[in-house]
């Protein structure tokens, strides 16, 4: 099971994280695709990328990530919701 909902529209996705997902499920991950990430909603979140310190997500940050590149989220203190553009 995945740590996220999620809903598609064409080449876009829209995730969201609850409060109630265990941090553990919060994984070091790689993508198969470039992807551009919008933050709409969320406190507290971290984003991380390998060998790199994490830094807080505020709303309307956007973040490009390039495809088989590491990176996680840190749990925050509310639902974190974001955009993804593939």
């Amino acid at each position: 099971m995945k740590p996220y909902r999620q809903k598609h529209f064409k080449n876009v996705i829209i995730r969201e994280f609850g409060l109630d997902i265990p941090h553990t499920e919060l994984v070091w991950h790689r993508d198969k695709k470039d992807r551009i990430v919008e933050v709409l909603e969320g406190d507290g979140w971290e984003f991380q990328y390998d060998n790199e310190l994490p830094f807080t997500l505020e709303k309307g940050d956007m973040l490009v990530i390039k495809k088989e590149t590491y990176h996680r989220v840190k749990k925050g203190n509310s639902k974190l919701v974001i955009k993804i553009i593939e």
